[in-house]
């Protein structure tokens, strides 16, 4: 390992105090860092020629490594500085530990299968992103349903009038989908959790699908013109009347270092309470 990338989540103070101890700590194995100021919106940075990313942040900070890492086969080793840890799943009292154990060659790596996102507007692509976590079609305007029709490899699966949908991978279930109604998913499972906005119908249940097909959301007539797609939260892109968005498996997996499954359980019991109770 010759060159690290560090993320640094800059809203977070404890995260600029521990990039200083890691850009040091890899200073001494000889390792060059290059430390990344991340401030909660997606930016332009190349990841090109680095041989791992560490993140300082939550899992926020993590979705952004996600998308570019994943282009360039680099691990992303995640330090958690946020409320949930779903996908940042190092502690910051033990990230020399771990961060060893990486160098060692000794880590848990667990690959997650992303979202490739396509916006086709008269049969040409305009827009294309990535994400680990969602894609989220809504209205721009609040409490105002819009129409949707969607596909599932090219054969018919509804039509909605609702604030939105989301398509979720299974790392993205306990995000805005879990918020919204939908399953939670072992992480390890390469489906899209399919979950309406409010519905207008109360027969739209989310649904869970097969990633090696293609789900099509068409943009249709509704009272407001303003749509929108999000990806991950963190990338948008605004959506016109017959739109149509693709969302697909994309062709790698993203490598995450120390996202076991033991931990995402424990992640579950313990910041969402899925326990039911007391748990011994």
């Amino acid at each position: 390992m010759k060159k690290v990338l560090v993320i640094v989540n800059i809203s977070k103070d404890e995260s600029l105090t521990l990039a200083e101890k890691i850009d040091l700590f890899l200073k001494n194995q000889g390792i060059e860092t290059v430390l990344y100021d991340f401030d909660g919106f997606a930016g332009e940075v190349s990841f090109s020629g680095y041989d791992l990313v560490i993140t300082l942040g939550g899992d926020g900070t993590v979705l952004f490594a996600a998308r570019n890492a994943v282009v360039e086969d680099i691990p992303v080793f995640p330090v958690n500085f946020g409320q949930f840890g779903f996908i940042a799943s190092v502690q910051p009292e033990n990230w020399q530990t771990a961060l060893e154990q990486c160098l060692a060659g000794d880590s848990v790596l667990e690959e997650r299968s992303m979202l490739l996102v396509n916006v086709f507007r008269e049969n040409k692509c305009v827009y294309t992103s990535l994400g680990l976590n969602d894609a989220v079609i809504f209205g721009k305007r609040g409490a105002s349903t819009i129409s949707l029709d969607v596909n599932y490899d090219g054969l018919p699966l509804c039509k909605l009038k609702s604030d939105g949908v989301i398509v979720a991978t299974s790392t993205g279930s306990t995000a805005y989908s879990a918020a919204a109604g939908g399953p939670i998913l072992s992480p390890t499972l390469d489906a899209y959790v399919f979950t309406p906005i409010n519905s207008f119908s109360l027969s739209s249940r989310p649904i869970v699908l097969g990633m090696e097909k293609t789900i099509t959301i068409t943009v249709g007539k509704s009272r407001t013109k303003d749509y929108a797609v999000t990806v991950d939260g963190q990338e948008a892109f605004s959506l016109q009347l017959s739109d149509r968005v693709e969302v697909s498996r994309f062709k790698k997996d993203v490598k995450l270092l120390c996202a076991t499954e033991e931990k995402f359980y424990g992640a579950l019991r313990s910041k969402l309470n899925w326990s039911g109770g007391p748990y011994a």
